[in-house]
């Protein structure tokens, strides 16, 4: 009995680690000299964790581009970037996984209405637990 528990202990340690199939990829995306800057937000953390950092949408080139600068967020399995609806992960658009402290940049699928989207959230898709939230001004 001792030994079955021990196997899905260890089974269960080890797909912590393990990345949502829609978002494995890198992304190379950046953003353009002549982008324009529509709206921003600071990252706020959610109980028990630190977290810090400026999110930026741009519009480059027809494309919404979203950069996170300066982000300093406590380290957690199969984090993500949500574009949301409201301030939790009920109803968002997944942009990709966290590419880790430091600045990044994701897409924003084209089919999205930024208006109906006013949160940016760091999400730990794994455990359901919320890291980070900004609230999106327009600029």
């Amino acid at each position: 009995m001792n030994k079955y528990l021990l196997i899905l202990v260890a089974l269960f340690t080890l797909s912590c680690e393990k990345e949502g199939e829609l978002t494995q990829k890198e992304s190379n995306v950046s953003i353009l000299e002549g982008a324009v800057l529509k709206y921003t937000g600071s990252f706020s953390p959610t109980s028990g964790v630190n977290a810090s950092g400026m999110v930026k949408v741009y519009l480059d080139n027809g494309v919404y581009k979203l950069e996170i600068e300066n982000a300093n967020v406590s380290s957690a399995p199969d984090l993500k970037v949500y574009l949301s609806k409201s301030d939790t992960p009920t109803q968002y658009v997944n942009l990709g996984n966290f590419a880790g402290n430091g600045n990044s940049v994701y897409l924003i699928p084209s089919e999205t209405v930024l208006a109906n989207y006013p949160y940016v959230l760091i999400h730990c898709q794994q455990f359901n637990h919320l890291y980070a939230v900004a609230q999106l001004n327009v600029n």
